[in-house]
């Protein structure tokens, strides 16, 4: 409502202080990632200053800055890859090694939730089931380990934990959660 009140020359100084504000927080985040996937350093000041060129004029539309300017640069380079015929498997397992490995802070909150939520419905689960997943993913035991300690057979174990994951999955289903 506020931006539509405002005048084109606001919105486009409104604009300029966000870029602004962009280029100084991810400028040489960038420059590093471009340096890593084409390993000329010309040509990564290139791909960078026109990634921000691209968001100057979506700045308004663009709703994750940095995962934008991050997946725009990745482009550029396997643009440039492309062109100048080096991209090949070298390329692409160089481009890979490189992606951004740290998730935006929404996508953190929500796999924290997600993982408390999961907690919940192993919680309410039989005992059995829970001490089973427990051992699985916590202490990371065979079948063949988990079926010594609980008296069952190892086919057993594996039948339980395979509905266990049934029931969880269904569960957090029900909650909204989807893989």
């Amino acid at each position: 409502m506020y931006q539509a009140c405002m005048s084109e020359s606001e919105k486009s100084r409104e604009g300029e202080g966000k870029l602004e504000e962009l280029f100084g927080l991810f400028e040489a985040p960038l420059l590093g990632y471009a340096r890593k996937l084409i390993r000329n350093e010309e040509t990564a000041q290139d791909i960078v200053q026109e990634a921000f060129i691209r968001l100057n004029g979506r700045i308004g539309e663009v709703e994750h800055p940095r995962a934008w300017l991050y997946r725009t640069v990745h482009n550029l380079a396997l643009t440039h890859a492309r062109k100048i015929g080096v991209w090949g498997s070298t390329g692409e397992e160089a481009i890979a090694e490189c992606r951004d490995p740290a998730p935006l802070p929404d996508a953190r909150l929500e796999r924290m939730e997600e993982m408390g939520l999961a907690r919940i419905c192993i919680e309410r689960m039989e005992e059995r089931k829970r001490e089973l997943l427990r051992m699985k993913f916590e202490e990371g035991l065979s079948y063949k380990e988990m079926a010594a300690r609980m008296g069952l057979s190892a086919g057993n174990v594996g039948y339980l934990i395979h509905h266990a994951l049934r029931e969880l999955a269904g569960e957090l289903e029900k909650m909204g959660v989807t893989p």
